[in-house]
């Protein structure tokens, strides 16, 4: 990725996710508008990313109401506590195994639900059912006055709701939940202060998956680097964390490459630093580039064989 391209999924997550729309579909679409894959596990944590950014953001906006109705008092801060707490399992409950079955009927057994993040048909139709809930939702409750506080029931449902967002890029999470609320009785300003408190719940979690995930994908991208001989490969504007994962399977792999002394010297040393940073330890957006030769020089095949073979050795 350039970093053109991340201002412009960052502004797109900016701009929607105080709206009641997913704003993880407007980014996948934008992405996919950039001929970038959604469902690779470095964009999918990069989604993630944006949506911790955004949090901050979030936090800062409802800060004021939160401490003045949830912070105030002991009492009160345990019993929001307690409600986002089943909120947060409910959605577990139901999120977890619809994500599952979705991925196995949409993807194959064994799938991830990030597989499915690319398929547009489904986004679109997700829009589609989220912009009808929040329609009812808003008619339904445009007279009425006041409104229930957030209780155990409505908590548990509002959990439940957000569960179904889960596999489904485009069936907003905040549109749902405070569409959720809202059908419940709970009032307007209640209903959006407790569905993005549950979203700033959710959001560590998540963030931890989508890492694991690019952490386990780290050695496969290592290994099909080795079996490319690791030419024509080059990863650009991955996220920091999956540059140390795969900058430790590299290192692993590739002990001599790194290392050891290439047995030419001259223009295919250069050669062979050039494949080192941009081959093997790839083009992060990071502050902390590391220095590399420009690849003025294609490898012998001497020296293609013998770094595919020893990569390959040191992988199984």
């Amino acid at each position: 990725m350039l970093y053109i391209q991340v201002f412009v999924l960052a502004i797109v997550q900016g701009i929607a996710e105080l709206l009641p729309v997913s704003s993880s579909a407007h980014v996948i679409v934008a992405e996919k508008l950039m001929g970038i894959d959604p469902s690779t596990p470095e964009m999918t944590l990069q989604l993630v990313a944006l949506h911790t950014g955004t949090m901050l953001a979030v936090i800062y906006y409802f800060w004021p109401v939160w401490r003045r109705t949830w912070l105030c008092e002991r009492s009160s801060f345990r019993r929001i506590s307690g409600l986002l707490g089943l909120a947060t399992a409910q959605t577990g409950i139901v999120g977890w195994p619809l994500a599952k079955l979705v991925a196995r009927v949409l993807v194959a057994p064994g799938a991830e639900i990030e597989e499915v993040f690319g398929n547009l048909a489904l986004i679109a139709t997700a829009l589609a059912v989220a912009g009808v809930l929040t329609l009812i939702s808003g008619l339904l409750s445009r007279h009425r006055h006041g409104g229930a506080e957030v209780g155990a029931i409505h908590a548990a449902w509002i959990g439940t709701a957000q569960g179904f967002c889960l596999p489904f890029r485009g069936l907003s999470r905040s549109g749902t939940t405070i569409s959720t609320g809202l059908l419940l009785g709970v009032s307007r300003d209640r209903a959006e202060a407790f569905s993005f408190a549950l979203a700033v719940v959710l959001t560590p979690p998540v963030l931890a998956r989508e890492a694991s995930r690019l952490l386990r994908a780290a050695p496969k991208t290592a290994q099909n680097m080795a079996h490319s001989g690791f030419v024509g490969t080059r990863i650009k504007g991955v996220p920091a964390v999956q540059v140390l994962g795969i900058t430790r399977v590299s290192l692993r792999a590739c002990p001599k490459l790194l290392h050891g002394v290439p047995p030419h010297s001259g223009k295919p040393h250069r050669s062979f630093r050039s494949i080192e940073w941009h081959q093997v330890l790839t083009h992060p957006v990071s502050p902390f580039l590391l220095p590399h030769y420009p690849p003025d020089v294609p490898l012998s095949e001497s020296l293609y064989l013998e770094q595919k073979l020893y990569a390959e050795s040191q992988l199984r």
